[in-house]
């Protein structure tokens, strides 16, 4: 050592060239030069100190009687600091977790570049990813924990019921009529409403066959009577749906933020602007175009087909997939645009004096991106061998490229699978008999932990480049 300190003036710090180290009630002697292997950790710091005042920047507390020294951190992860400082190396467990003992190591101010090779490998790759054999149980914990918020906006919702007129009779409505599977009521009227929109689906796509087309006056094609009734029944229905779930719910204003009553409210606008349109047209000759207004209208009937999502969770699931995987799905859009870039440009330099299909890029590019998604209409194909393999290559890059993304999309898929089944299980339990209750069990303490290890991840992630860490790898160079 140079330089004087604290240990060369007095032995009130160091008897016999050692130390004694309060860990949270585990208590060791440790020997001064075993320290000073690693003066920049925190123990190694402490033999340099020059006052008492120094002493206690780097330890909670010291007892001039017993001098010792007492750290208020977690004694069950002090031999492996102790284990450090004996070998020069550290070894991770496989039931620790990755988030506390970084940050107990960083505390101590030993470098993760000291973790042993036999351990090093697990330790990164539970720390940055989970492990692919853990992602059916991280996923069940994860749907459980975010559900949790979802819950509590539900029981905030029902809570606004109290003190309304009718208030619990509105809230019995509203659950009925969002929550299907609630109750008797609920069930029933759930299975109404998917013969209704599975009847108006059937009947539009009747009614494209030419034996069920009327022609009318003027020789045009005309809808069957039989299915006009149909049609009428159906946006009838559909309008009681959308209005009786407007007047019982909490919040009117924010009722159409909900995507499920966007969807209700699409299913039947096309209807009325028709009507309005039919109507204007047969006042007005002189806007006769507008009749074609109507035609297109009438195609978007087939949207209440989304209508179903209220009714399934998979299709609930898949939303929410499609939602939070727009990283995924644009990089399969990259991928496919690069792959379609590039196959486009040499079929047509190899096909264009040959083949007249492929004469233009932008016919090659209908050719790349059938053959990529692996689609083969065979309308255009490669006539030279050249062409042909180029098309080979063009499909398995296709099948590569739209293959990588698809594990990250079915994994989300999954999890939001696990959440909307725990979301519904949560709902079907609560009891609104006479009122507010009590939220439904759900695990804080899992709640709780998976907030913390969010945390934890992100505080290591900032303290990766801390100071200490800085001045370790000065020493090491």
């Amino acid at each position: 050592m140079t330089g004087q300190s604290l240990w060369d003036v007095s032995e009130a710090n160091v008897e016999d060239g050692e130390i004694r180290i309060n860990v949270g009630g585990f208590k060791r002697r440790l020997r001064s030069h075993t320290l000073l292997r690693f003066p920049e950790t925190r123990l190694g710091r402490l033999l340099l100190c020059h006052s008492r005042e120094a002493i206690l920047e780097l330890c909670d507390d010291y007892d001039d009687v017993q001098r010792e020294f007492y750290f208020d951190r977690n004694p069950e992860l002090f031999p492996y600091v102790l284990h450090f400082y004996h070998t020069g190396k550290l070894h991770v467990m496989a039931e620790l977790c990755v988030f506390s003992f970084s940050q107990e190591i960083e505390y101590w101010g030993i470098n993760e570049f000291f973790i042993d090779s036999c351990c090093s490998y697990s330790y990164h790759g539970r720390k940055v990813e989970p492990e692919q054999e853990k992602w059916d149980e991280q996923s069940d914990q994860e749907s459980t924990t975010s559900s949790f918020d979802e819950i509590l906006a539900f029981y905030n919702d029902a809570s606004k019921f109290d003190g309304q007129p009718l208030g619990n009779f509105r809230r019995q409505l509203w659950l009925a009529l969002d929550n299907p599977g609630y109750s008797v009521l609920s069930r029933v009227f759930s299975i109404l409403s998917i013969l209704v929109v599975m009847g108006s689906i059937i009947t539009m796509c009747l009614n494209s066959l030419p034996d069920f087309q009327i022609p009318d006056s003027q020789g045009n094609s005309g809808e069957d009577p039989r299915f006009e009734i149909v049609e009428h029944f159906g946006i009838a229905w559909f309008t009681f749906e959308l209005v009786a779930r407007f007047a019982v719910a909490p919040d009117f204003l924010k009722f159409f933020k909900n995507a499920l009553n966007l969807i209700d409210l699409m299913s039947i606008v096309p209807f009325y602007i028709t009507l309005v349109v039919n109507l204007v047209v047969e006042s007005t000759p002189t806007l006769a175009n507008l009749g074609r207004v109507a035609q297109v209208l009438r195609l978007m009937r087939i949207f209440r087909i989304l209508k179903l999502a209220r009714h399934s969770t998979g299709l609930r699931s898949l939303g929410a997939t499609l939602k939070y995987s727009y990283k995924e799905v644009g990089l399969l859009l990259l991928y496919l645009s690069v792959g379609i870039s590039i196959f486009s440009v040499v079929a047509y330099t190899i096909e264009k004096e040959e083949n007249e299909g492929l004469a233009t890029i932008p016919a090659c590019w209908w050719w790349a991106t059938v053959s990529m998604t692996t689609v083969g209409y065979g309308d255009v194909v490669p006539g030279t061998t050249a062409g042909k393999l180029t098309a080979s290559a063009c499909i398995l890059a296709g099948i590569l490229v739209v293959v990588l993304p698809i594990t990250l999309i079915f994994n989300k898929f999954s999890h939001f699978y696990r959440r909307q089944k725990q979301l519904e299980s949560a709902m079907r339990s609560c009891d609104f008999g006479d009122g507010m209750k009590e939220v439904p069990s759900v695990n804080l303490r899992d709640y709780y932990a998976h907030k913390v290890k969010s945390l934890m991840a992100s505080l290591t992630n900032m303290s990766r480049s801390s100071p200490s860490e800085l001045s370790l790898n000065d020493s090491l160079h």
